[in-house]
């Protein structure tokens, strides 16, 4: 576990700093079925202390920030931000994030590794629309038209490389979907 500004981050810690990927794919639904779309990334993960809830619960916060652009044109396709939380004392991990879709999503789950023992460190989350626990937000539009029912979301770390993969289980066009999405990033 490590320790930086006084907050020990456990499983977070080896997220702190900014990433780059250029290896990314996102496959995503079209009416008439789907497309597979090449990324580039950067990821900025930045301590963000801790913070007591009601004076029992105290999480390990790190903040972030991901902007995915297209191989094809640069064009940003992709913008999110959010949190990762970690609860020492039960290892509950969460991931709270915020896309421009009017999508918000709350994933829970649990780590596995230690950065101490030289083991990479797995991180995995999912959410469930309609989950009391670990749910999914959106509009009145999304919701009839792109509603999101599902998210999974595992990252590797390992030392100064990540590896992510994240499945997004959508209602759209008529049909069920997974929106897939992974990358190999390094620490820049």
């Amino acid at each position: 576990m490590s320790i930086m500004d006084g907050t020990d981050y456990g499983p977070l810690a080896g997220l702190i700093g900014s990433w780059e990927g250029d290896k990314g794919l996102d496959v995503a639904p079209e009416p008439d079925g789907s497309e597979e779309t090449p990324y580039f990334e950067t990821i900025q993960f930045e301590a963000a202390g801790q913070v007591a809830n009601a004076e029992i619960q105290t999480l390990a916060v790190v903040r972030y920030h991901q902007v995915v652009r297209r191989k094809a044109d640069g064009q940003v396709f992709h913008d999110q931000v959010g949190y990762w939380t970690w609860d020492a004392k039960t290892g509950v991990l969460a991931q709270s994030l915020t896309i421009p879709r009017a999508v918000c999503v709350l994933a829970g789950g649990e780590y596995s590794g230690t950065a101490t023992d030289g083991s990479p460190v797995e991180l995995k989350v999912k959410a469930v629309a309609g989950d009391p626990d670990w749910g999914i937000v959106q509009s009145p539009f999304m919701l009839e038209t792109a509603r999101t029912v599902g998210f999974e979301h595992s990252l590797e770390i390992d030392g100064d490389r990540i590896a992510y993969s994240e499945t997004t289980r959508l209602q759209i066009y008529g049909r069920d979907f997974e929106h897939t999405d992974s990358n190999h990033l390094v620490r820049s």
